[in-house]
């Protein structure tokens, strides 16, 4: 039962994005990166009532939707910007990876929050106010106040793992952690980071326990 809500969930979120920017004339990007926000962030916490399995089985589903929404340009408001299209695979290829590299829903909850809060931040900010604050990372634009941004929110969320996972951990992994996910995000373009991020977050904290 709880599958299918999962799947409810993330559509309603789906067509929402769809009806903003296709009847409200909200900037493409911004419903991508609303989309990339609240799915990831609801992602981040089906371990609390899914099981493993029906995760990998989700994340398989979600290729295939992925693929034929791409095909048939059903969802404008995720694939308007195409160069973020392999991205989106990457999205959905890593929840299945994360369900089978760890079994701690903290460790998984974590991962995907760099991914759909650090991320989404970094990017949503660095839009709206990081025009004078440009600079480039193998071609590709970044900011300074989005950097920022990712630093900080990645931070708060290794302190949250921390005290709600009462997981072992040391003063170094909450800065270090945050510090190479900050320059992982800076470094994984062309949407590499959907993949990069959460693998390297689940990895360190996942080798502290």
């Amino acid at each position: 039962m709880w599958a299918v809500v999962a799947v409810i969930v993330v559509f309603l979120v789906l067509v929402l994005a769809e009806y903003l920017s296709r009847y409200k004339g909200i900037h493409s990007e911004l419903t991508r990166k609303f989309v990339h926000v609240v799915v990831g962030t609801f992602v981040a916490f089906w371990p609390f009532f899914l099981s493993w399995r029906q995760i990998q089985f989700l994340a398989l589903g979600f290729l295939v939707v992925v693929a034929a929404s791409i095909k048939l340009d059903i969802f404008r408001a995720v694939h308007a910007v195409r160069r973020n299209t392999s991205g989106e695979f990457l999205f959905a290829i890593v929840i299945g990876l994360l369900a089978f590299i760890t079994t701690n829903p903290w460790v998984f909850a974590a991962a995907m929050l760099h991914l759909s809060i650090g991320d989404g931040l970094a990017a949503i900010i660095g839009l709206l106010w990081g025009d004078d604050n440009k600079y480039k990372v193998f071609g590709h634009t970044k900011t300074v106040i989005g950097s920022l941004a990712f630093f900080f929110t990645s931070l708060l969320i290794v302190i949250g793992y921390a005290i709600l996972s009462g997981a072992p951990y040391s003063a170094t992994t909450i800065i270090a952690l945050p510090v190479m996910a900050t320059i992982a995000e800076n470094v994984a373009v062309r949407g590499a980071d959907n993949l990069v991020l959460p693998l390297l977050v689940a990895l360190v904290l996942t080798s502290s326990l």
